[in-house]
């Protein structure tokens, strides 16, 4: 019965140590993340579809954050997305930057049922995970998850996959910002 309590006794004071080792760790050796990072990332619409000329969202974010990129290249956050961004850095807003991919309306992917023969490569290719199916099955996309990166189109051997606009309504509609022209000021002739 003693050695049992001695058992427990030693297990207690190692599970106490090794506690405060990971506990004292966890603080000295905390990896320090840029909170703008973060911040920039959260107005991105997480697509990760390359469209930008980088791999993914968090990388965009973070060559913005670092000046190495500008804001105005994300074609899926759309000028709304632009207009964040410049709000949150401070810096003006800017047209979309020529080498990017053209500003199209939000759409989605839609599987053709005839034509699909669920090769699986569209579900492989898809950043989201919103197309459903297994091998050898008819393949479906989850519209709500769907972001139009058009990733899924290329790899589809039979060309079952098109992108179908999203029609406004009252739960998406949203109003446009308002354009004023800006005109110089009258100059007087001396």
């Amino acid at each position: 019965m003693i050695g049992l309590l001695i058992a427990l006794a030693i297990m207690a004071v190692l599970a106490l140590l090794l506690g405060a080792m990971l506990g004292f760790a966890s603080v000295k050796l905390k990896v320090k993340a840029d909170p703008l990072v973060d911040k920039i990332d959260a107005l991105l619409p997480q697509t990760q579809c390359g469209q930008c000329s980088y791999p993914g969202c968090r990388p965009y974010a973070t060559a913005i954050a670092v000046g190495e990129a500008d804001i105005n290249r994300c074609p899926p956050g759309g000028e709304d997305g632009i207009r964040k961004l410049a709000e949150l850095l401070g810096v003006d807003y800017k047209p979309f930057d020529e080498g990017t991919a053209a500003q199209k309306p939000k759409s989605v992917a839609l599987i053709s049922e005839e034509l699909c023969i669920g090769c699986t490569l569209c579900v492989q290719a898809c950043p989201v995970d919103a197309i459903l199916g297994a091998a050898k099955q008819m393949h479906t996309i989850i519209a709500s998850e769907c972001t139009g990166c058009e990733l899924c189109i290329a790899p589809c051997p039979v060309d079952c996959i098109s992108m179908v606009p999203v029609g406004t309504t009252l739960k998406n509609w949203k109003w446009d910002y308002p354009v004023i022209p800006i005109k110089p000021a009258p100059t007087k002739a001396a």
